[in-house]
């Protein structure tokens, strides 16, 4: 089974903003508020899965005026993979009781899944948005 959730999908697009801001290890923190602007996402929402990401070591965040969140970890080293894992869950390969050889082709669309979620980081994430930015600045 392969669910891939809007919990997922809007946390990686924060992610995404939080680093485009700079928020790197050590670096200024940056608020929530201004990411669920940036990005258009239910600021509740975009807390709890903050919340749920600093849990796991992946986020910290920094209480007060001056507060918001950074990275733990250079986002370089943050996969997508990661970040599905831990807000969707497992992707299972089950065996299923497909008996007419269909399930292979299940198994291989989930092999091949993982294998672009964990090549690809939030860094990767970053780049391709601004790769797509530039070239689209050319056709204005």
């Amino acid at each position: 089974m392969i669910t891939i959730t809007s919990k997922s999908r809007y946390a990686v697009r924060a992610l995404t903003e939080l680093a485009r801001l700079g928020a790197l290890p050590g670096g200024k923190p940056v608020p929530i508020a201004e990411l669920a602007r940036r990005r258009e996402i239910p600021l509740q929402f975009l807390e709890q899965l903050f919340a749920t990401l600093r849990r796991a070591g992946m986020l910290q965040s920094q209480r007060g005026v001056k507060g918001g969140y950074t990275f733990v970890k250079d986002p370089s080293e943050l996969t997508v993979l990661a970040i599905v894992q831990l807000l969707d869950g497992e992707f299972e390969e089950e065996p299923g009781s497909d008996s007419d050889g269909s399930q292979d082709v299940w198994m291989r669309a989930v092999t091949a899944l993982r294998e672009v979620l964990s090549g690809t980081t939030i860094a990767d994430v970053v780049a391709r948005e601004a790769e797509a930015a530039g070239a689209q600045m050319y056709y204005i």
